[in-house]
């Protein structure tokens, strides 16, 4: 879900750095002394399934798994993406330095919208309710961060459109398996580590 360097407008990018400020200003406050290592193993979690990088100009698509990481970190999944996406940049050019703004607000405001609309039920008693909740959050995650591409790329140039559509369509097949991966992975915590996701109710 990184756009690349060159294909967004000024007001875009700032825009893109506005939101992104925001969140990762909101996101530090809500991360307590308790919550800094799980915030950097979601980050390198996310860094590291996301590195298998699938080129569409002028984006790419690769797993993320922003759907489990965003209920499981809340706010704090702003500055998590964010200093995850910065490495890339730096270490492997992905994306880029001027659109790291966008790319993060995309991605984290996804894994948020995760948080806020699944999150209770996933970590609520019912089973079999938290593994549709935790499914539908993967999936959702995923559908919106593309569709947030293609608006990004639609509103800094129109004829794009077709590249924004080819972007949202290759990221639907991505959307089952990352919902499939969000399941297995709440599932696993609600087994084994009831806390690490209850905690993530406070964020």
């Amino acid at each position: 879900m990184h756009i690349s360097e060159g294909f967004l407008t000024l007001p875009s990018l700032a825009v893109g750095w506005a939101a992104a400020a925001a969140g990762v200003s909101v996101g530090l406050k809500r991360i307590d002394p308790d919550g800094i290592v799980k915030v950097a193993m979601a980050s390198s979690v996310f860094f590291l399934a996301s590195l298998i990088n699938v080129r569409i100009p002028p984006a790419s698509t690769h797993l993320s798994l922003i759907g489990p990481i965003g209920l499981l970190l809340g706010w704090s999944v702003f500055p998590a993406i964010f200093t995850a996406l910065l490495l890339q940049a730096v270490l492997f050019q992905f994306g880029g330095l001027a659109v790291l703004g966008v790319n993060t607000s995309t991605m984290a405001a996804s894994a948020l919208c995760a948080h806020l609309l699944f999150g209770r039920a996933v970590r609520g008693r019912s089973a079999a309710l938290s593994a549709a909740a935790s499914f539908a959050a993967g999936a959702m995650a995923v559908v919106m961060g593309a569709a947030l591409v293609g608006i990004w790329l639609a509103a800094s140039d129109p004829k794009m459109l077709a590249s924004a559509y080819a972007i949202f369509i290759a990221h639907i097949p991505l959307a089952v398996i990352e919902g499939i991966a969000a399941l297995f992975m709440t599932s696993f915590l609600r087994r084994s580590y009831p806390d690490i996701l209850n905690a993530a109710g406070l964020r």
